[in-house]
């Protein structure tokens, strides 16, 4: 069923309420923050950025972890790639996004909320502002003082902890401690690491500050649960993994697509929505993002669900699938992604950066077929040591992806060894980091390949 994508999109506050919004910050009033956190707990809603933590578990976390002041803040920084899913809602329904972080912010008692998103995605911008301005002007944002910020385009801006250093005016560099822990505008305990900000508007303080970050399709969720409650959310996926998921099916597929399934529906009934594989080809295997092991074919049939992933060994992500079809290198698809994840690496943890680096120098000359079976052994003693005493997950992110891969398709790896390839004629493999994608078309950023590990741009002249 269509839940967060039914319909035409909701152009105004009017369209919202005919839907049903428009009600949640009476119903926090009614129930009291209290009943809220334990609403959206018996819900079983959970977090739809990759994760998958319990939305309610996380908010009354934020609550027990330390008094007030507390914040609430919306992640729509979406960059992982082959993920489209949250600008497809943003565009579609603003206004539900931003009634669940009111409802976030009033339910761990926050009176200072912020929505954040990358600078250059303008069009979800002109969205949300026009519906936060009605939405305040209609009197519905329960006195929350809603914020929005707008960062860079680098991928650890989407980190929770990198994107609250933006909030408060720095670059995207993760921070020590999760939020809940070192919240914004505070002084950590630990590392002595204050938060920046107004001091007459947003004062560093001695105490965590612990903040409540949700992804922008995990808030979409909250103003419909408690509309219509929690076993009506429940009747809706699976026991465990309830309620629906916003897929984005992009790669080697006939219709690059965002589609709106529930919990527990098979990938391939994913794929077959985006038209199936491309006429003569068979489809090699799937990418849930760069975070999580590839899937291969044999594990199409497994439902979307987090428990169901998690037996089968894989990640669900935030339901950004790459298909790649038998006319994909494997090798090179490695290469690529590690390249990624190389360039995206921040460079505070030197284990990141060099470990990452170097598996992309290797990877590199594996694709290349000028490899010997000494690239293949530095590649895995890197990987077994990249995410050491780390700040973030992107080291992890390497280590599983390429290793899953090494691990899938070691003839492949073999065969480049020896000057060779099993596909008669390789292609370019572009990340799948989506600038835009409607109406069946994706396009990528042709722009990310020359993105140096400083963050910086190459001359595309050479």
């Amino acid at each position: 069923m269509a839940l967060l994508l039914d319909g035409p999109p909701v152009a105004s506050l009017d369209d919202y309420r005919r839907i049903g919004g428009g009600r949640a910050v009476e119903t926090v009033a009614r129930l009291g923050p209290a009943q809220v956190r334990k609403e959206i707990l018996l819900s079983g809603l959970r977090g739809r950025g990759g994760g998958g933590f319990r939305t309610g578990r996380k908010w009354a976390g934020v609550v027990d972890s330390a008094p007030a002041p507390r914040y609430a803040v919306c992640n729509g920084a979406e960059g992982e790639p082959g993920t489209f899913k949250d600008r497809v809602i943003l565009r579609h329904d603003p206004y539900a996004v931003l009634e669940g972080l009111v409802v976030a912010a009033l339910a761990v008692e926050a009176e200072v909320a912020f929505f954040v998103t990358k600078a250059h995605y303008t069009e979800e911008l002109g969205r949300v502002r026009d519906a936060l301005e009605e939405l305040a002007g209609a009197g519905l944002t329960g006195g929350v003082d809603v914020r929005i910020v707008e960062g860079p385009d680098e991928y650890l801006f989407g980190e929770e902890k990198a994107l609250l250093e933006v909030i408060e005016g720095r670059d995207p560099l993760p921070r020590l401690l999760p939020p809940f822990e070192h919240g914004l505008f505070a002084r950590s305990i630990v590392t002595g690491w204050a938060g920046g900000g107004s001091p007459a508007v947003d004062p560093v303080v001695e105490h965590p500050s612990p903040t409540a970050v949700n992804n922008v399709e995990t808030l979409a969720n909250v103003p419909f649960i408690l509309e219509r409650g929690a076993d009506w959310f429940r009747s809706i996926g699976t026991r465990d993994s309830p309620g629906t998921l916003v897929c984005t099916i992009v790669g080697d597929v006939r219709v690059p697509q965002v589609v709106e399934v529930d919990m527990g529906t098979p990938l391939q009934a994913v794929i077959d929505l985006a038209g199936g594989p491309l006429e003569g080809r068979t489809h090699l295997a799937a990418l849930s993002g760069v975070a999580n092991p590839v899937i291969g074919p044999e594990h199409f049939a497994t439902p979307l669900d987090h428990e169901s992933y998690r037996a089968a060994g894989l990640g669900l992500g935030s339901a950004g699938f790459v298909l790649y079809d038998d006319t994909a290198c494997p090798v090179t698809i490695a290469a690529e992604l590690s390249r990624f994840l190389y360039v995206e690496s921040c460079g505070q943890c030197r284990s990141c950066k060099f470990g990452c680096g170097e598996i992309t120098r290797h990877l590199d000359r594996v694709n290349e077929g000028t490899a010997t079976e000494n690239d293949i052994e530095v590649i895995g003693a890197r990987l077994r040591t990249v995410n050491e005493a780390v700040r973030c997950y992107l080291a992890t992110e390497e280590q599983v992806l390429i290793s899953s891969l090494l691990t899938r398709f070691p003839e492949e790896f073999a065969l480049h060894l020896d000057g060779r390839c099993s596909v008669p004629e390789p292609r370019e493999i572009l990340v799948p980091k989506i600038v835009d994608l409607r109406d069946g078309t994706v396009t990528y950023d042709e722009r990310h390949r020359y993105k140096q590990p400083d963050w910086s741009y190459a001359d595309p002249a050479g």
